[in-house]
């Protein structure tokens, strides 16, 4: 990526000093996941005062990072943009982003910010990004086919063997009932929803701020075999195999499907789409108990060389007030202020805190290389997976192995 991005120059003032005597517009791009509550908030942030705005511009997802790499090299790129958290290391160690290290540290609730999202904004102990979006992988079960099971439909799966002998009492029940599901060809969904389950269990996949890879631990072969084991015994329907992402969330839907793995976001999907479905959501368990979770979302950046500093503080202060984050809330993300964050979700379903107290234990992968290793549809990553979930026990160790080496290659000759 640093070969197609080249630096803007330094800023006209420092981001966290006074603001500007005049007026300021800073342009702002989003990508296309956030069309549902950017423009709300940008909307409710320019009848808030009368001195800045902000100008959205709404990026298709699949399209941003690439986008937003061209404008940068030609002096075009926005003022900010809302970037997907897991990208801010990336194009902060190319150069493109501005040090907002003062701005985050003049903030009085900086504390209360997403911690991982945080951390994927820090790069050489310097901040370049700040938590604006968030979501969390999570666990949801099906009431109705735990109760047909004759499990208690109030109480969700706490362990691995938990949501096995679920998975297996769901299943008996025939038809087209199935006991769990994942999309198992699909990198982004399974390092949204399986990853939390080597790290509730004490594991990592990437060590050393992304400049080692750790796949090869108990804790992934335990993982997989896990996975491995549910769907040789039929626990798990066959078109897991070649899902690449389109029933991530679509199987659990049909109401067909005992526990799967999930996000935040199939809350508000689920009670709008499919208000009948009866369904509770916990927390992405370790092999023995504990929890954890992918924390997802985009990260506030700012453009290097931006000269819309007053504008862009005040953007990000209302964002970060509580009427900025209930506003947020409402229409999609969770809050990422830990301490307005019961405010922002008045009135909304209860099961939202279950999300934000997931996201609080959670984690997100750092590494200025995530593309390669994790979203490419023939990376390391996915080509582990893939070929272990759906082999046999003696298939898991070569695809580890081989995951591992060709992932800290990958790490080892990035640019």
């Amino acid at each position: 990526m640093k070969n197609w991005l080249i630096g803007l120059g330094g800023l006209a003032a420092a981001l966290a000093g006074p603001a500007s005597a005049g007026a300021e517009t800073f342009s702002l791009w989003v990508r296309s996941d956030g069309s549902t509550f950017m423009p709300k908030i940008v909307e409710a942030f320019n009848k808030s005062q009368a001195e800045h705005k902000a100008e959205l511009q709404i990026v298709p997802v699949n399209e941003l990072v690439q986008k937003y790499a061209v404008a940068a090299a030609g002096g075009t790129a926005p003022d900010a943009l809302s970037l997907d958290l897991i990208f801010t290391p990336a194009f902060a160690s190319a150069g493109q982003l501005e040090d907002i290290t003062d701005l985050a540290k003049s903030l009085p609730y900086f504390d209360q910010l997403s911690k991982p999202h945080v951390a994927t904004g820090t790069y050489g102990d310097r901040i370049y990004g700040l938590p604006f979006s968030a979501d969390a992988s999570v666990l949801v079960w099906n009431k109705k086919l735990f109760r047909e099971a004759g499990l208690d439909p109030d109480k969700g799966p706490t362990t691995w063997d938990e949501i096995h002998e679920d998975a297996k009492k769901i299943s008996a029940l025939g038809g087209e009932k199935k006991g769990f599901y994942f999309s198992g060809n699909c990198g982004g969904c399974n390092i949204f929803t399986f990853t939390p389950l080597i790290w509730a269990s004490g594991g990592d996949i990437f060590t050393d701020e992304g400049k080692k890879a750790t796949l090869d631990t108990p804790q992934m072969r335990d993982a997989i075999a896990f996975y491995q084991g549910m769907v040789k015994e039929g626990l798990v329907p066959a078109g897991s195999q070649t899902d690449t992402g389109a029933n991530f969330f679509a199987a659990f839907a049909t109401g067909n499907i005992g526990i799967s793995p999930s996000g935040s976001f199939a809350i508000g999907a689920l009670n709008a789409q499919y208000p009948d479905l009866e369904y509770g959501v916990t927390y992405l368990p370790g092999k023995d108990g504990g929890q954890s979770s992918f924390a997802g979302g985009d990260n506030f950046v700012v453009s290097k060389g931006t000269e819309k500093s007053a504008a862009i503080k005040a953007f990000l202060e209302y964002a970060y007030s509580p009427e900025g984050q209930t506003l947020l809330a409402k229409n999609g993300s969770l809050p990422v202020r830990a301490d307005v964050a019961k405010q922002a979700l008045a009135g909304l379903d209860d099961r939202y805190l279950i999300a934000v107290d997931a996201m609080a234990k959670g984690k997100t992968p750092y590494t200025p290389a995530f593309n390669d290793l994790i979203n490419s549809a023939n990376g390391p990553w996915i080509t582990m997976l893939n070929r272990a979930f759906f082999g046999s026990p003696e298939d898991i160790g070569p695809a580890v192995e081989e995951a591992q080496s060709a992932m800290q290659t990958i790490i080892d000759t990035a640019p």
